[in-house]
């Protein structure tokens, strides 16, 4: 284990590397809790509480050396002008991205190779390739940067990555035979590399569609030519990079002075510029809604709705709770602050009011002056009652699928957790539910699907799995242990967003109150290999895009989206992206208040319908 003395020294010592090899002594880099980010001059590494283990350190020392590459190889708005509108073909593409980066950062120093070996190490780890038993529940675009990661560094991936490329390796090699060679002598080049990434979705018989740049109606005599010019580039970008090895060499043994200014500034800035990271490379799609609903389930008998305590025995789920208050402890005074304001604002539109010119009650000072000049004037007495308070319930729709787990699922159920007491306390109904699927990349739903012939484009091929962590009748002190859990790591799977939305959706439109809110929280775009694999890869983006429509525009309901490093505001009209889960207590309490708000919200809304 690393101790704390040295933490400090590894910090130094990591940004000094990170400026060497990204070439920008401007390169501000911070560490904390949650996921690693890059963006423009800012990088964030996360550093876990107390020691590291030697495996830690690298997969840590990876993550840096990968945003460090990025910065120096990488050209965001190239990237961004070239990405495939679908998911697959986006996952594809993203892939091959950052699998050449990573072959250039092995290429030119072999301590930079382990360090990102043992990253993607610990990223398959957390996905659990493991357990991967078939090539449907193997990520496609997974396989081919591994693939290709081998091809040129000649080297392995590790536990895990294995499995999953093995499972996809015949059949990539075949259909991409002409395409994996001479890699080498491209991977210097992105220009030419993004053409090779669009030919092999090509190739993979996938979608076609890209961004802004759609040049690819050149014939195949003058794709010949610009590769052939591309990897002559390509070669002379190659030495005008491996000029700077020695100073990459430097930098990694330790050589390089640490600027100790920028490091405190960095450490101090980091949380602050969060907020103004930007949103994922897609940028803004140009979707096509389509007329009528077209999406369908293959099967809806092995979906479940289950209340959080039924998916743990009591033990385990109140030392998960405990794990949720340890967190608590340690952040209370901060979330804790927000709820106070929250509460304030919630309180001040329920103050009482008074009733005047009644024969009892307390004397009505005000009316004094009347029995002066007049003394056959009756006195006048007022009494207080209660305002009456627009009732509402409030539902916190939280993303539970793999990509949540770490940080993210611990702040979501923190927020939640002070966020519930809080309203409750303030007489509003809250609601804490939960939605991921039953099982990795396919369920019993695709199991039957196989059996019954694999019919073309079947829909959804998952379980869905929709949890009741706390019901709005259901007092707090009956539902605070089920939200540990949140901090059970094999709940969490995939994400089929638009179908959560409307359950969630139905289950409060219904409800007594005059008002009615839906917050969902949410790290990303629905997610089911399994459903994408064989149906239209923008599937299950165009349903969640007819649910926010449904909600929106024919319901009561108010519909607000929290998006951490996912940009949502291009899919619901009330909407805030954040770049880190620590921001997200303040984006729920700052969209609450501006919901509470009731200057803000005069406009009438449409009559409350169920929409399925």
């Amino acid at each position: 284990m690393i101790s704390d003395d040295s933490t400090e020294l590894f910090k130094q010592a990591v940004t000094s590397t990170m400026r060497a090899i990204s070439g920008n002594e401007e390169l501000q880099v911070s560490f904390g809790r949650g996921k690693p980010y890059l963006q423009g001059n800012r990088a964030r590494i996360p550093l876990p509480d107390g020691g590291m283990t030697i495996e830690q350190l690298a997969s840590l020392r990876g993550n840096a050396d990968k945003f460090a590459l990025q910065t120096r190889f990488h050209d965001d708005d190239m990237h961004r002008k070239s990405r495939p509108v679908t998911g697959i073909s986006q996952e594809i593409y993203d892939s091959v991205e950052e699998a050449r980066i990573a072959c250039i950062g092995s290429y030119l120093m072999k301590g930079v190779g382990d360090n990102l070996h043992a990253q993607l190490l610990e990223h398959c780890t957390n996905q659990g390739f493991q357990q991967i038993e078939s090539q449907s529940q193997a990520p496609l675009g997974e396989a081919l940067g591994m693939l290709i990661r081998e091809k040129v560094t000649g080297r392995k991936p590790p536990v895990g990555g294995d499995v999953v490329l093995d499972l996809w390796r015949d059949h990539l090699e075949y259909a991409l035979s002409d395409d994996l060679i001479d890699l080498e002598n491209l991977m210097f080049d992105q220009e030419a590399f993004t053409r090779l990434a669009r030919k092999m979705i090509s190739d993979l018989g996938l979608s076609d569609e890209y961004g802004e740049d759609n040049s690819d109606g050149e014939s195949e005599e003058q794709d010949n030519e610009e590769e052939d010019t591309q990897s002559e580039s390509g070669d002379e970008a190659a030495e005008q990079d491996m000029s700077g090895d020695s100073d990459l060499a430097d930098a990694i043994e330790g050589e390089v002075p640490v600027d100790m200014d920028a490091m405190e500034m960095a450490e101090m800035e980091g949380d602050e510029d969060e907020a103004g990271a930007p949103p994922d490379m897609a940028g803004e799609q140009n979707w096509l809604r389509p007329k009528e609903n077209s999406y369908k389930s293959f099967t809806d008998k092995f979906d479940e709705t289950v209340v959080a305590s039924e998916l743990c025995d009591p033990v385990e789920l109140e030392r998960l709770r405990g794990v949720l208050d340890k967190h608590l402890q340690n952040s209370q005074v901060i979330i804790g602050k927000l709820a106070n304001r929250l509460q304030r604002k919630l309180m001040a539109q329920q103050n009482r009011t008074w009733e005047f010119d009644l024969e009892e009650g307390m004397l009505d000072t005000s009316r004094l002056t009347n029995v002066i000049t007049d003394p056959f004037h009756p006195l006048a007495f007022k009494q207080e009652k209660d305002m009456k308070f627009r009732d509402t319930v409030v539902s916190l729709l939280i993303d539970s699928s793999g990509s949540m787990r770490g940080r993210s699922i611990t702040i979501a159920a923190m927020c939640a957790d002070i966020l519930g007491r809080t309203l409750e306390r303030c007489s509003v109904k809250v609601e804490i539910l939960g939605f991921t699927t039953r099982a990795w990349r396919g369920g019993q739903s695709r199991e039957l699907w196989l059996q019954q012939g694999k019919t073309a484009q079947p829909g959804r091929l998952n379980d869905l799995r929709h949890i009741i962590y706390k019901g709005a009748d259901m007092p707090w002190r009956r539902a605070r242990t089920n939200l540990g859990l949140m901090m059970r790591e094999e709940l969490l799977k995939e994400n089929i967003d638009g179908e959560a939305l409307l359950w969630a959706h139905n289950r409060i439109v219904g409800r007594p109150e005059d008002r009615k809110i839906l917050m969902v929280i949410s790290d990303g775009l629905p997610v089911d290999n399994s459903t994408l694999l064989v149906n239209p890869s923008n599937y299950l983006e165009q349903h969640l895009k007819y649910a926010i429509d449904q909600i929106e525009n024919q319901s009561s309901v108010e519909l607000v989206a929290i998006g951490i490093g996912h940009d949502v505001t291009h899919h619901y009209h009330r909407a805030v992206t954040i770049t880190d889960a620590e921001q997200l207590g303040d984006a729920m309490t700052e969209q609450l208040v501006d919901l509470f708000d009731e200057e803000s919200n005069k406009k009438s809304r449409p009559v409350a319908t169920d929409v399925s």
